[in-house]
Parts: C-alpha cells; structure tokens; sequence
C-alpha cells in the first residue's frame, strides 16, 4: 500500500482544536496542503492544534513547516475521541531568519487517529504554521 499525506483536509483530515483564532488565519489552514497559507498564534505560550484522521492510520513520518516555533512536542492518541495523548517526540528547533522552518521527524510506524501538536515555546511573540504532513498508510478496518 502506499504512503499517502493524512493531514490533508482533502484525505479526511480535521483541525478538531486549536488554541489560537485568526479570521485571516485560521487553524484550518495546515491542513489545506499549501504552504502559502497558514495559523498563526495569537501570543503566549505554550499554544496548540489537533489534527483528527478519519481513520486510525500508521504513521512513519510527520514534517512541519512553521516560523519561528522554538520548541515543539507532537503527541498521538489512539482513541475515538481526542483524548488520552502520549508524546512521540519533543524538538527545539533552529531559528531560520526571513524563511520558513522544515522539520522532519521519522517516527517509528505508530497508529495514531489525532496528532497534538504543542507550540512551547518561541523565537517571538508569534509563529505561524503553514503546512503539516503526516506519511503513512491506513490500518485495515
């Protein structure tokens, strides 16, 4: 089977909570597969979004491209609803002036039907999270 991209709002994917709102900039945004668009934090931290699956999948990679995000945790649950989450992994990341941050984190084939991920700190007041992408295949039913 192969790997598909399931935080596509287009695979299913949903933006079930996020801790800042931005008419212009809505959470939504990471999941539409563009890296023009974007969610932006409205200050303060830690900050946070749950992406749902529409089913559980098993994921081998996850990539976030962001600005300015200094330290960040993905974590997974395997419940129904979103609840119950266990950290995978926990990063800081490095500063790139004027250009977006591309971080990589292969992951050990986990099952997973939401991701958290936890903005906890930054290089400014805000940060903005334009795409996310989590590779992996879907668990039969």
């Amino acid at each position: 089977m192969r790997a598909a991209d399931w935080c596509l709002s287009s695979a299913g994917a949903a933006v079930v909570l996020a801790t800042s709102s931005d008419e212009q900039h809505p959470a939504e945004n990471v999941a539409d597969g563009s890296s023009e668009t974007f969610w932006t934090t409205t200050g303060m931290f830690p900050q946070e979004f749950i992406i749902g699956f529409p089913k559980s999948v098993k994921i081998s990679k996850v990539t976030v491209q962001c600005y300015l995000v200094r330290t960040l945790r993905i974590e997974r649950s395997i419940s129904k609803d979103p609840v119950d989450f266990e950290q995978c992994i926990e990063k800081d990341l490095q500063h790139t002036e004027g250009q977006l941050q591309m971080e990589e984190f292969p992951l050990p084939d986990f099952q997973a039907t939401y991701l958290r991920f936890i903005i906890k700190s930054a290089f400014d007041h805000f940060v903005s999270v334009h795409r996310v992408m989590a590779e992996g295949t879907a668990e039969n039913p």
